[in-house]
């Protein structure tokens, strides 16, 4: 079996949903098991929803919403009282919530949200089944998606997996399942969290340990760098999935590195497609850097991350290195401030951050420790390949990026050898990446 997840933007419209259908038509054979986002803005304009519902209003957003699927409906000729069953519960929901007036806990926004999957999941099936597929639209719960009650950030139970095993495979026809929701053991739906479609994917991939988790979108796959604004850019065939993590964290907005977990836990490929260049080859994303490391090239791709502050931290009275690590870590688990990048000497400490929400309380507590020094305006580039860490690649980047003037700091080194990471000044971004690329790809 293979897991086909298909975004926002790839059942944006009625003829993107047409050619989604066509797609898993394509795949029929390999017993397809299809996962679907909201309709894209969906989600965004379901929030509005319910504050505009809370506040006793919200009927222009809801005929609005109504009126967007009776469009995609009519444009593929599938009947109009498709999905009159879900609107006419979102109806419910939304005289429900005007009752109760300014009372919008995270359940009852969960429970708005989900209404964008459980109707793009019925168009879909719809679609499918008119193009001689059959097929069914599934909320996930009814596939064993259940999870513990973590509104807007859920998790599903380690008994999911087998349940999900059980039941889909049971299946004689094609599921589509929503992603991003599930249901609690006590029945209260629920929402997975940012890249819920994705996670969703994953999970099933990994439960029917799936020959492959395939996540189409509207990118070609992960690119040796941000096409944006490195023309030349190309896409790279295949990561491991610590690659991967290191290029999404640090700017590929390919993906979130949490969504494909459990599929590289399991040891299932996932693959990043193109919905509208179903020909492509994409990008294959391995379990394990080991598996790929003796086919790779050096450098592979880079990736950048702005609006980085670094924090030097200079305490001589730490001297011997006792305790100064320790009490900064503190600091910033108390803000709840995660940290990038970190660098070390004998009496100092730089770190870099892109969240400055509690900037001041972090600075006035590292004061404690010894002389404080913040610098904005910052970015720190990502590069990573199979070979980044041999002799000689370290001093190819910071050569050539010296010719060129740009200084560089903070330099990091993954130890396994799957990333170098370093920052430059914000405004040498976008040279450094057109100089790294020219360098060790090519035009």
């Amino acid at each position: 079996m293979i897991v086909m997840k298909f975004g926002g933007t790839s059942v944006g419209s009625a003829k993107a949903i047409s050619e989604v259908a066509a797609i898993v038509k394509m795949y029929k054979k390999r017993k397809p098991v299809v996962v679907v986002s909201a309709v894209s803005g969906v989600t965004d304009t379901l929030i509005r929803l319910a504050h505009a519902a809370a506040e006793g209003g919200g009927a222009d957003i809801f005929q609005s919403l109504h009126g967007r699927h009776a469009d995609i409906l009519q444009d593929l000729k599938l009947s109009p009282s498709l999905c009159a069953k879900q609107f006419g519960e979102l109806e419910a929901l939304m005289k429900l919530t005007r009752r109760k007036k300014g009372k919008l806990t995270k359940k009852s926004l969960d429970l708005f949200q989900s209404f964008g999957e459980r109707l793009s999941s019925t168009i879909v099936a719809g679609q499918l089944a008119k193009i001689g597929v059959p097929s069914r639209a599934y909320p996930a719960w009814e596939l064993g998606m259940i999870t513990n009650a973590v509104f807007g950030d859920a998790e599903p139970l380690p008994s999911s997996f087998a349940l999900m095993k059980k039941k889909i495979t049971a299946l004689k026809t094609v599921p589509v399942m929503t992603g991003f929701i599930g249901k609690t053991e006590k029945g209260e739906i629920v929402t997975l969290g940012r890249g819920g479609s994705d996670y969703t994917a994953a999970i099933v991939g990994a439960a029917l340990k799936a020959e492959a988790i395939q996540i189409w979108k509207e990118v070609d796959g992960f690119m040796t760098t941000d096409p944006r604004i490195v023309p030349e850019a190309k896409v790279v065939h295949e990561l491991a999935f610590e690659e991967a993590c290191e290029l999404a964290y640090f700017g590929a907005k390919v993906l979130h590195p949490k969504t494909i977990l459990p599929a590289m836990e399991a040891g299932v490929p996932v693959q990043i497609l193109n919905t509208f260049k179903p020909e492509g080859k994409g990008t294959t994303i391995v379990s394990s850097f080991e598996e790929r490391h003796g086919k790779s090239k050096t450098v592979e791709a880079f990736s950048r991350k702005k609006g980085i502050t670094v924090i030097h931290v200079r305490s001589p009275e730490f001297f011997d290195g006792s305790g100064l690590m320790a009490n900064v870590f503190k600091i910033f688990e108390k803000y709840r401030t995660s940290i990038d990048l970190i660098a070390t000497s004998v009496v100092s400490i730089s770190l870099t951050i892109d969240d400055c929400e509690n900037l001041d309380g972090i600075v006035h507590d590292l004061s404690s420790l010894g002389e404080v020094k913040v610098v904005s305006g910052k970015a720190i580039i990502c590069m990573v390949g199979g070979s980044i860490n041999a002799a000689g690649v370290a001093g190819r980047i910071f050569t050539v990026l010296g010719q060129h003037e740009i200084p560089v700091e903070m330099i990091s080194q993954a130890a396994g050898g799957v990333s170098m990471t370093f920052v430059v000044d914000e405004n040498d971004t976008e040279r450094a990446l057109h100089i790294l690329h020219e360098t060790f790809i090519g035009r």
